[in-house]
């Protein structure tokens, strides 16, 4: 029972965090729609622009490469392989749901908002349209489940320390490359961000409680074998 309402109190938290998260979304969708946060993202992209120089330039390329269409179905299919391998089926379900979910969520919003992307200072070029950003949501999405299964499984506290910053430096870089190569403004990656948190969130909330319900049902079954005690001959 103890067990039970701490997966309600988990659950409840997920939904009041991805409740917060979208009205947050909905908040800027709605700015973006109206065309009312061009001053917002000037100010940011200028400041990310400050920065320019050469050496820059190859570093953010590399970043927003970590997030590029090739790379991110590379580390899906490779980590999705070792899941497989190990027999860790329901992780591998879990693991493709959520990350094709997030692709399909991402085609749709575009699809609803048509944001042009920015037109001026375009180091690299891209296509489709701008909000919220793909880069950010396949990054967040793909990095943060995978974020989210190292945690559960790595014994060391120091490894998972380093695997949260890992990823979260190269979720926060990718975003900031987008702005800085001219492809996106600083309220297309926020959204990209806050949409796949959202979830993300929502998904490892529902997730933890099947693993827990799963669990108790097993426990119960296996107390009430042992209390019925062995067959009569």
């Amino acid at each position: 029972m103890k067990s039970m309402n701490k997966q309600n109190r988990v659950l409840l938290r997920a939904f009041a965090f991805t409740i917060i998260i979208l009205v947050v979304f909905g908040w800027i969708a709605q700015l973006v729609s109206r065309q009312e946060i061009a001053a917002f993202d000037h100010k940011i992209t200028d400041a990310v622009r400050s920065v320019h120089s050469d050496t820059m330039t190859i570093w953010m390329k590399i970043f927003t490469e970590l997030g590029s269409e090739f790379l991110v179905i590379l580390m899906i299919v490779i980590f999705a392989a070792v899941l497989a391998f190990i027999g860790y089926r329901r992780e591998l379900i879990f693991y493709l749901g959520v990350i094709g979910a997030s692709a399909l969520l991402n085609l749709l919003l575009k699809a609803i908002f048509q944001r042009a992307r920015p037109d001026i200072n375009r180091i690299v070029e891209a296509s489709g349209f701008s909000f919220p950003s793909g880069h950010s949501m396949s990054a967040f999405t793909l990095y943060g489940i995978t974020i989210y299964f190292l945690w559960k499984h790595l014994k060391h506290r120091w490894m998972r320390t380093a695997v949260i910053l890992i990823g979260t430096v190269l979720i926060v870089m990718i975003g900031i490359s987008r702005i800085y190569l001219g492809v996106h403004y600083p309220s297309d990656v926020i959204g990209g961000y806050l949409i796949s948190a959202a979830w993300l969130i929502m998904s490892i909330g529902l997730y933890e409680r099947f693993l827990e319900q799963r669990w108790l049902s097993r426990k119960f079954r296996l107390q009430e074998e042992r209390n019925e005690g062995p067959s009569p001959i």
